[in-house]
C-alpha cells in the first residue's frame, strides 16, 4: 500500500521584506535619474536651439509655399476648362477723371527705383526717429503706472489657470538701448506674399498682375535687456484645497533679437467697404534669445532650473511665431489721410490754450483760438479750391 507524499513547497528566491526594499530602491533610482537628467540635465548650447528652430521655421515656410503653388496651378487648370471666374466686376464711374491706373512697375520707373540694382539703404534718419519715440515710451513709463496695471490686469484675467495664485509683478525694465534697422530693400510681391522676382529681372505682366504691390524688407538688430519678473504660488489642491503651497518667481529678459522685418501696404477695397492696411511680418530668419531665471520654494529652494528654462523659452517662440513670422503676418488699418478741418492745427491754438487758462490772459486765448479758427478755415478753402480745379 503506497501513501502519497505532498511535494515540499518552493521556497521564494525573496522574502518579502527583501522584495519591498528591492521595489523602493526601484523607485529612488528612477525618480533620481529623472530629477539628474529631466529637471536638472544641462541644456543644449543657445546656438544648437536657434538652428533646430531656424530649421523647423525654414521648413514650415517651404511647405507653405510649395502649397500655395499647387492651388494656383490648380485654379489656373480650372480657368482653361471654361469654369466661371467669378462675378462680374462693378463698372468703375466715368463721370470723375481719376488718374491712370498705377501698377508696382509704373511705380518703379517714375520714382527711378531699379529693384536689380538699387542699392540697401542705411536707414539712419528712421532709426533717430523710433530712438526718439521709445525714449519718449520709457519717460512716460517711468512716471506713470498705466503698462504695469495693464500687465497686472492681462496676467490675472480670465485665462489665468486655477491652480495660480494672484500674479504679481515684480520688476518691469524697458532696457536702455534702441533697435537698429538697416540694409532697407524694397521688392515686388504678389498677393501672397511671394517674391515677384526671386533673382531675376522683373517681369511687367508679373508686375501689373491684380494683388501684387511692394514690400519693404529690413534687417533689425536688438541687443539690450528688457526684463519682466513675476511672483506667483502653485495651490496643489489635490487630493483637498491648498493641500500644499509653492511660491515661484520666475524673471524673464528678452537680450538679443535680430531678423528681417517686412512691410508692405494693401490698398483698400472699394465694393468691400475695407481700409487702406499696413502689413508686417518677419522672415524665419529671424533671432530670439531670452535668459530665464526661476525660484522655487519658500524655505529648500531650487534656482534656475533648466528644464523650466527650456518650457519657458519653447512657450515664448510658439507665441511670436503664431502671431508675426512668415506666413502669418500682423495688419493695422490706416487712417484717412485726406486733410480734414477737424485735424487742422496751428501754434496758435497750444499758445491760446495756455494763455487763456490763466485769470490774467483770458482775452488773449480767445484772440489765439479765434486766429486758429480762421487759419483753419482758410485751410480748408484752399483744398476745397484745389480739388475743385483737379476734377474740373
Amino acid at each position: 500500500m503506497t501513501t502519497d507524499t505532498c511535494p515540499p513547497n518552493a521556497e521564494p528566491a525573496f522574502s518579502f521584506t527583501q522584495g519591498l526594499v528591492v521595489g523602493q530602491l526601484s523607485v529612488v533610482l528612477i525618480l533620481a535619474a529623472f530629477i539628474k537628467f529631466f529637471i536638472f540635465g544641462d541644456p543644449p548650447s543657445p546656438d544648437v536651439t536657434a538652428s533646430i528652430r531656424a530649421t523647423e521655421r525654414r521648413s514650415r515656410t517651404l511647405a507653405h509655399k510649395r502649397s500655395l503653388l499647387s492651388l494656383r496651378t490648380a485654379a489656373q487648370a480650372t480657368t482653361r476648362n471654361g469654369q466661371p471666374q467669378g462675378p462680374l466686376k462693378r463698372r468703375k464711374s466715368t463721370v470723375l477723371r481719376g488718374p491712370p491706373t498705377l501698377t508696382i512697375g509704373s511705380i518703379l520707373s517714375k520714382t527711378y527705383y531699379n529693384v536689380e540694382s538699387h542699392q540697401p539703404e542705411s536707414l539712419d534718419w528712421f532709426n533717430v526717429l523710433i530712438a526718439q519715440t521709445i525714449a519718449q515710451f520709457r519717460s512716460d513709463a517711468q512716471h506713470d503706472d498705466a503698462i504695469l496695471s495693464s500687465l497686472t490686469k492681462a496676467l490675472n484675467g480670465t485665462s489665468r489657470p486655477s491652480y495660480l495664485d494672484e500674479i504679481r509683478v515684480t520688476e518691469l525694465t524697458l532696457g536702455e538701448d534702441f533697435p537698429i534697422f538697416s540694409n532697407c530693400r524694397v521688392i515686388p510681391v504678389d498677393e501672397d506674399g511671394l517674391d515677384l522676382g526671386s533673382g531675376k529681372a522683373l517681369d511687367p505682366s508679373m508686375a501689373s498682375r491684380e494683388g501684387a504691390r511692394l514690400q519693404a524688407r529690413m534687417d533689425v538688430d536688438l541687443s539690450d535687456v528688457l526684463t519682466l519678473a513675476l511672483e506667483t504660488k502653485l495651490l496643489l489642491n489635490y487630493p483637498q484645497k491648498l493641500t500644499a503651497v509653492l511660491p515661484v518667481a520666475l524673471a524673464v529678459s528678452v537680450v538679443r533679437f535680430s531678423g528681417t522685418l517686412s512691410i508692405s501696404f494693401i490698398p483698400s477695397n472699394p465694393s468691400q467697404s475695407t481700409p487702406t492696411m499696413m502689413a508686417f511680418n518677419f522672415l524665419d530668419d529671424y533671432r530670439l534669445d531670452f535668459s530665464v531665471r526661476s525660484l522655487l520654494g519658500s524655505r529648500s529652494r531650487l534656482q534656475d532650473v533648466p528644464k523650466i528654462a527650456q518650457l519657458i523659452e519653447s512657450r515664448l517662440h510658439r507665441w511670436f511665431d503664431e502671431r508675426c513670422v512668415e506666413p502669418r503676418f500682423q495688419e493695422i488699418a490706416l487712417p484717412s489721410l485726406w486733410p480734414r478741418k477737424k485735424n487742422t492745427r496751428c501754434p496758435e491754438d497750444n499758445l491760446g490754450d495756455a494763455i487763456g487758462s490763466s485769470s490774467s490772459g483770458s482775452g488773449a486765448g480767445s484772440v489765439g483760438k479765434m486766429r486758429g479758427k480762421d487759419m483753419a478755415d482758410t485751410a480748408e478753402t484752399s483744398t476745397l479750391t484745389v480739388v475743385t480745379a483737379h476734377f474740373g
